[in-house]
């Protein structure tokens, strides 16, 4: 099933634009694959693709208001959009933001809906030199004063907390992509020598 043509035009000349003002992590490409993502997960489940795209599409734009309670913020921000009002129910609206503040990989608790797991799943976007390079950005602009080895200490010790066998990051769907992914990425935090020398050609990339 497709998106509502109206919807996306909306979406994409009112919404996505605002993404290119994010940081590097959070950017328009990233807005783009969590998207894709979403909708390539939601075509094996009984679902609304309109309410798949419009949670996708808004699940970080509250970083507008800086990235603490993003999630939440974001999900005030798609609850109190007048223009989504002429396609969704206030029922639809609340189970949209629902599913948007619940898929933070921090969160401790399992999102309350099939759209929270769909948008935590696409967000998760394990691939290892992407998260490599967006941790790396991360790390330079909030740390501009570490050195090599405080940059690559912070990295590496994010990683493992995040997606290390004992870190927070949940699966909820266990797509098969994620899984394995995920399994690569284990690979590497426990190769630490090797997660170092890949640290440093992008370490590099990034500073140039």
């Amino acid at each position: 099933m497709e998106v509502n043509s109206n919807i996306l035009d909306y979406i994409q000349q009112q919404i996505i634009p605002k993404y290119a003002a994010f940081d590097k992590a959070h950017n328009l490409e990233h807005v783009s694959k969590v998207i894709q993502n979403s909708l390539d997960i939601a075509a094996d489940y009984d679902v609304d693709m309109d309410k798949v795209y419009v949670i996708a599409a808004y699940h970080d734009i509250g970083l507008s208001q800086g990235r603490e309670d993003h999630e939440k913020n974001s999900a005030i921000i798609l609850a109190s959009d007048p223009a989504l009002n002429q396609w969704f129910s206030k029922a639809d609206m609340a189970l949209m933001a629902e599913a948007i503040e619940d898929h933070r990989a921090s969160n401790n608790y399992e999102p309350r809906s099939i759209y929270g797991k769909i948008v935590s799943e696409a967000d998760r976007d394990i691939e290892y030199r992407v998260i490599l390079t967006r941790t790396i950005q991360y790390s330079l602009k909030n740390y501009p004063d570490y050195d090599f080895e405080q940059h690559f200490n912070r990295t590496y010790q994010h990683l493992k907390d995040k997606y290390g066998e004992e870190g927070y990051l949940k699966l909820w769907l266990n797509t098969e992509q994620n899984q394995y992914n995920l399994k690569k990425l284990r690979d590497r935090i426990t190769a630490k020598e090797k997660l170092k020398t890949d640290f440093e050609i992008i370490f590099k990339e990034c500073i140039e």
